[in-house]
């Protein structure tokens, strides 16, 4: 198991970081006290499937437990796990305008000043100990992204889409970067022979296919994603997820889902799920029934 710790000052840029960690695919927490790391790691290891990349946040908050971090490191290393140290930096007059900035008080003193050079002082060991240390101080949020990525050897990391298809009446699903209503296309579910058939379905498929605004739509969407993702991807963003939408979310989204899901995949790595296909089956079996 591969376990990278994330650490360095206060206002440095570590939450940012780990953003950019989550979406390379590592499985991120942020301030995990360094007591808990072993447990952590034998919980991802104990994963099905394992964890084989994970990224957490220690800071100087740390302190408050009186704990050896380097020690719990080592006896991590022991263990087979192998820690890589990201130690993030800046100047002192930096952190202060951050801090200005932000209005948040340090979480080492009310006076910013004395916060950053305890904090320091704490964080000695974890910075001599460091496998990179990046300086912040000028570094934009899109530029620290790209520097994390760069240090990390994850410039050629793989840009993902991932489909979704949803039912509007469980509402739209929060983690959707683009949500796309299939709602205008004819709904099978009025089609007796069709009803209790899903989007997966050859004859749910040609019916909803079959409308000519169904192809002009599809065949859209698809022109936006393929001019949208390279510039997605010069902003550093490494996975995008477009949802559709229908009523229940079992015939129209599903097959609009599907349909594009045929068309992108052969442009790079794409993923699809159903989130209220097998809910939605649930429900028209009951008012089949005529239990609802």
């Amino acid at each position: 198991m591969y376990l990278l710790v994330v650490t360095g000052l206060s206002g440095a840029g570590k939450s940012q970081a780990l953003k950019r960690f989550e979406d390379m695919g590592y499985f991120c927490v942020d301030n995990l006290p360094c007591e808990m790391l072993m447990g952590f790691a034998q919980l991802c290891q104990n994963a099905v499937p394992p964890v084989d990349r994970a990224a957490v946040v220690i800071d100087s908050r740390e302190s408050v437990f009186h704990f050896d971090i380097c020690a719990k490191l080592s006896k991590l290393a022991d263990n087979g796990v192998t820690v890589h140290i990201l130690y993030l930096d800046a100047r002192d007059e930096i952190l202060e305008r951050r801090f200005k900035e932000t209005r948040r008080p340090h979480p080492l003193s009310g006076d910013v000043r004395k916060g950053i050079q305890a904090e320091r002082e704490l964080l000695a060991p974890l910075r001599d100990r460091a496998n990179d240390i990046i300086d912040t101080s000028d570094l934009k949020p899109l530029e620290l992204s790209r520097e994390v990525e760069r240090r990390m050897h994850l410039e050629d990391a793989p840009f993902t889409l991932d489909i979704m298809s949803f039912g509007y009446k469980r509402g739209v699903p929060f983690e959707a970067d683009i949500v796309l209503d299939a709602r205008f296309l004819p709904n099978p579910f009025y089609e007796p022979a069709l009803r209790q058939l899903s989007g997966a379905d050859a004859p749910v498929r040609d019916f909803v296919l079959g409308d000519p605004d169904a192809i002009l739509f599809l065949e859209g969407v698809e022109h936006m994603l393929v001019r949208l993702i390279p510039r997605f991807k010069e902003q550093g963003k490494r996975r995008l997820m477009v949802a559709f939408g229908c009523t229940g979310g079992r015939h129209r989204s599903v097959c609009m889902a599907q349909a594009l899901y045929d068309r992108m995949g052969a442009n790079g790595a794409a993923t699809i799920a159903h989130r209220d296909t097998a809910i939605e089956a649930g429900d028209v079996q009951k008012r089949l029934e005529g239990r609802e």
